[in-house]
């Protein structure tokens, strides 16, 4: 075990170092596999040790499911978009990939449709954690998304039945009545508290009756790790137990990146086969937007929805090992450099459709979108950008004092504000189209609420460029982010546990003057 820690120890120290020049630490993960198996002869490394990192790196995986199903709403499932855009997808992918392969590497129709339906799936591990990271899960583009992800996911476990030959168990039907057990599930769930025993009910559901229930019926153990979050989406306290999973599951997707490094070092066929499949990522991208806008997206939602999945999956090297096994490096080489492209460029989704944004709109529809945005406040004097926890407890102080309006890019939060009478609407702060039309009537102090960092940025910019005069402020967990909040155009960015610090003090300095 110590050796799987000096690897575990060996990724983490590049991951910082790819951190500091401004790339995601997942990359410096997948380099440090690739390295460990170039030296893997002279250090005469024993086999037991990737076993032990494949079990690290699943219990990642069922964990990052298990979090992501513990912010979903089942309902965007049915959404024209994610079933349309999934199925359309997947098959002209199939079709496009399909003819190139077997022209280039692989003369072999079946295996070809096989590669070619393979890579049609985008990442599901790298899409979630970019949109966690970014906390745009729950944005529109965000569902819409993991959405897809969910449809491929179940494609991707049909295909690796139709390749093997092999059927589920009659015993998954019994799928089927797990949302019976939600009034349980609830009640323990109410019962765990707020310690060590709600990691350990966490964990419980995500690998043993998720992940090994589902595998034990035949069925992909990450669906049941996803399905089990999603059974407990809809508790009040679900995001708190995605917040008390964050650094188990972060520590063991080290393992997962690591892992598609250690699968074994490439050929010159496979760097091939690789490049070109590289080069093709923005045909990906491109179609995803094409057929998002066809099914009524706005540029922007299809935009960073494509951008999120412009990559390759983890499951093509699942569906490989079951079918394919001689094209699991080349396969593995191709997510690995899929990852390399798309991790920084999602970094950037924002800027980069501010910058592309006017190419981008007159691929709308003109008709009503599903994500369309008000852009009127009335009369409100205060306009609060963001309505979590602080957005939330901002606007519950002001809002007997001045006329109010909030916004948030959650539909699922705007629709609890507004049931509370709230005045809340559904907009996105880093929407180019929004600033377009938004009427500033009589604000005379915006709040930036939001957790993004970006999004504080770009807010505080477009206010300014608007030629809003008025009181700008926010906040941050960090100093250095509170500076560049100013810099953009910002009065003031108090620092969140700064000022709960004070306001302690503050209760203290109170009851002992009383």
């Amino acid at each position: 075990m110590l050796l799987e820690a000096v690897w575990i120890g060996f990724a983490f120290s590049l991951g910082m170092l790819v951190r500091l020049i401004g790339l995601p630490p997942l990359i410096g993960y997948l380099a440090a596999g690739f390295v460990i198996t170039l030296n893997a002869a002279e250090l005469q490394l024993p086999p037991a040790g990737k076993s032990i990192i494949d079990h690290v790196a699943h219990l990642g995986v069922l964990l990052l499911l298990f979090t992501v199903g513990l912010k979903l709403n089942i309902r965007s499932l049915a959404k024209p978009e994610v079933l349309g855009g999934s199925v359309l997808h997947f098959v002209v992918s199939a079709i496009l990939y399909a003819p190139i392969i077997y022209l280039s590497f692989e003369p072999d129709w079946f295996h070809a449709l096989m590669l070619g339906a393979a890579l049609a799936f985008s990442s599901t591990v790298l899409a979630a954690k970019v949109l966690e990271g970014k906390r745009e899960i729950r944005a529109f583009h965000g569902r819409v998304a993991v959405g897809i992800l969910i449809m491929q996911d179940l494609f991707a476990m049909g295909l690796m039945s139709f390749s093997q030959g092999v059927a589920p168990s009659p015993w998954a039907l019994l799928v089927f009545a797990i949302p019976l057990l939600k009034p349980l599930l609830f009640k323990l769930m109410d019962l765990t508290g707020h310690d060590d025993l709600q990691i350990l009910f966490g964990v419980l559901l995500a690998v043993v009756l998720g992940g090994g229930g589902f595998h034990l019926v035949g069925l992909s153990s990450e669906l049941g790790a996803l399905v089990f979050g999603a059974l407990l989406s809809s508790h009040s306290r679900a995001g708190e137990l995605s917040k008390t999973l964050w650094g188990l599951k972060e520590f063991f997707l080290v393992g997962f990146f690591l892992n598609i490094g250690l699968g074994g070092l490439p050929d010159q066929q496979a760097w091939l086969f690789a490049a070109l499949m590289t080069l093709l990522l923005p045909v990906k991208g491109a179609l995803f937007f094409g057929l998002l806008i066809l099914f009524k997206l706005r540029a922007r939602s299809a935009f960073l929805t494509g951008l999120t999945l412009t990559n390759y999956s983890e499951f093509a090297l699942i569906v490989a090992s079951v079918a394919m096994p001689q094209f699991l490096i080349p396969l593995a080489l191709t997510v690995a450099l899929s990852f390399v492209v798309s991790a920084p460029l999602n970094r950037y989704a924002h800027p980069l459709y501010e910058r592309w944004a006017n190419r981008l709109i007159p691929f709308e529809r003109n008709i009503h979108h599903p994500d369309e945005q008000p852009v009127s406040l009335g009369d409100a004097e205060v306009l609060i950008m963001g309505m979590g926890r602080t957005g939330t407890a901002a606007y519950q102080y002001l809002q007997h004092k001045t006329h109010l309006a909030a916004l948030d890019s959650d539909p699922a939060r705007v629709i609890k504000h507004q049931a509370l009478g709230h005045n809340v609407f559904f907009a996105d702060a880093e929407d180019q189209v929004f600033w377009h039309g938004l009427q500033l009537g009589n604000l005379k102090a915006v709040l930036l609420c939001m957790s993004d960092l970006e999004a504080k940025l770009i807010a505080a910019r477009k206010l300014r460029d608007a030629g809003f005069l008025g009181l700008i402020v926010s906040h941050s967990m960090h100093s250095d982010e509170a500076g560049a909040i100013i810099a953009a155009g910002a009065d003031h960015t108090y620092l969140t546990m700064s000022e709960a610090g004070l306001g302690l003090a503050e209760r203290v300095r109170q009851h002992i003057a009383l």
